[in-house]
């Protein structure tokens, strides 16, 4: 399995708008992070998680050429404006795609881009959606999927498990019966927004603590903020846990 993190920055990315300081500055491209995503390759398809609203420049930059379904995380702008983008994978399908995700965040999406679900007979004219929540482990295209339910301030947002690997963004609380769910990890990638605490992401110390509980073989760290300077933050962190950055390409043996 290939795991591409296609973004891996916080709402307003990095650099920030209107903003001199040593990371939004830095010539470190590390340090240049579009909105969190991810694109996972596994047993011959293809799955993107979240629809950012760079995620056209991101197809682009990494040669995303087919996706075969998306895992929505939650309905937070930064994840899912992107949407349109997705008619030209439409396009390559031939026909709808097919999303995932929890209740709140297909309606969410039903209200906002109401058209994509409505359809097209003109495929690849408008983004052609279909959407069907889940709770429970499922099969997606031949491939097991388990979705991980995460405290997200005072919403529920949904991290994805597909074999070895498991991506939670979004989130400051894993609840007991999810962490059960995360245990023999090959790669965890975790929200990790900034040094000091947040009221509705974990800190990275706290992103810490949880890998130190799960012990997956490696941890990288996401959602970052330009409070994160990617030497700076390395440097102090334990060996299997990492920051990550956009672009970074994360081989993960089959399970």
């Amino acid at each position: 399995m290939r795991v591409t993190l296609l973004g891996t920055g916080t709402s307003y990315g990095v650099p920030v708008i209107a903003c001199d300081c040593a990371v939004c500055t830095s010539d470190d491209p590390r340090n240049m992070r579009t909105r969190s995503s991810a694109f996972v390759e596994v047993d011959g398809r293809s799955f993107l998680i979240d629809t950012t609203p760079e995620l056209r420049l991101q197809a682009l930059r990494h040669r995303v050429r087919r996706v075969d379904a998306v895992l929505y995380t939650h309905e937070h702008a930064d994840h899912v404006n992107g949407l349109d983008d997705l008619k030209a994978f439409n396009a390559v399908l031939g026909g709808p795609l097919p999303c995932f995700g929890n209740r709140r965040t297909e309606t969410s999406l039903r209200q906002r881009f109401d058209f994509a679900f409505a359809g097209t007979p003109f495929i690849g004219a408008i983004p052609h959606i279909t959407f069907d929540v889940v709770d429970a482990p499922f099969e997606l295209l031949g491939v097991p999927v388990i979705p991980i339910e995460l405290q997200h301030g005072r919403i529920t947002a949904t991290g994805w498990r597909i074999g070895g690997a498991a991506y939670l963004t979004d989130t400051n609380g894993i609840p007991p019966r999810s962490m059960a769910l995360l245990q023999g990890l090959d790669l965890l990638v975790l929200d990790g927004l900034r040094p000091r605490p947040h009221p509705t992401h974990f800190s990275i110390p706290e992103a810490v603590d949880v890998a130190r509980a799960l012990r997956p073989r490696q941890t990288l760290l996401t959602h970052l903020t330009h409070d994160v300077d990617y030497r700076a933050i390395s440097a102090d962190l334990p060996p299997s846990v990492g920051l990550a950055y956009d672009g970074q390409i994360i081989e993960v043996a089959d399970s």
